[in-house]
């Protein structure tokens, strides 16, 4: 159900979403996984462009005049250390850095065309790093205390994405007034998150233990918001992950974010 109003109503707009590499039966392939497709394209009410991350494919001066919007998805692969300079030889991988590039390059020109970037996941933690902040790589560890960011060593999916944890809206921010809920109740499923905040971002959310979980921000009338969590994955079954998806949906009409 379209959960847009419009004056022309086959008009939907267009959200890039930048693709990762991978190994595909030995080859490599450009690759988007499905559930970010299709909460976006359901949710979000848009149509989907796929933005390969090959050089010299793709320029944004070609693409970035017909997307409404990007989108930075998850993905198994981490931001490289050295993006935040933080090089290290021993850092635990795997690594896209095709992908990071592309990214960079990409909310670079969106927001110099005054246009919105939403990230989940990695894609939280690139735009940390391209606003200037670190990112830590201890999360995953179940000797850190009370609150791991991530399974178990040998969860399935379903056991991955069914490891959750609490976290704590912002008074005043987006997601708070949006979704209409002080705490939210997300899955955790990474071992990388913000060390230091990048400058101009705002803090959306933390988890107990003081984690920035969600950031936002308004780059010349730009709208940034991103969480660390993975709303795709419930999004038909859970309104408030839904609801991330409508905040996408309303920035890439030019409508305010927050509705209440």
């Amino acid at each position: 159900m379209n959960a847009f109003s419009t004056d022309a109503p086959n008009w939907r707009p267009v959200l890039g979403l930048i693709a990762c590499t991978r190994d595909v039966g030995g080859e490599t392939a450009q690759a988007v996984i499905n559930r970010y497709v299709a909460a976006a394209s359901r949710h979000a009410d848009a149509s989907i462009l796929l933005v390969p991350t090959l050089a010299g494919a793709i320029h944004p001066s070609d693409i970035v005049p017909r997307l409404d919007g990007l989108l930075l998805t998850g993905s198994p692969s981490n931001v490289e250390t050295r993006r935040y300079g933080a090089d290290d030889p021993e850092a635990a991988g795997p690594f896209d850095p095709d992908r990071d590039e592309m990214a960079m390059i990409f909310t670079a020109a969106m927001l110099k065309a005054a246009k919105p970037v939403f990230g989940v996941c990695r894609g939280l933690q690139e735009l940390n790093v391209i606003f200037g902040g670190t990112l830590r790589r201890d999360l995953g560890n179940q000797d850190r205390g009370a609150l791991s960011h991530h399974a178990a060593d040998g969860a399935t999916l379903e056991q991955m994405f069914a490891h959750q944890h609490e976290v704590t809206l912002a008074a005043r921010g987006v997601l708070r007034r949006s979704l209409g809920a002080a705490r939210l109740r997300v899955n955790s499923v990474h071992y990388q998150g913000i060390a230091t905040l990048g400058d101009g971002l705002t803090i959306e959310a933390t988890a107990d233990d003081g984690l920035v979980e969600a950031v936002s921000a308004e780059v010349g009338g730009a709208p940034v918001l991103a969480v660390q969590w993975h709303p795709e994955w419930n999004a038909d079954s859970d309104p408030r992950s839904a609801g991330f998806f409508h905040i996408l949906g309303r920035a890439l009409r030019g409508l305010p974010l927050a509705v209440s």
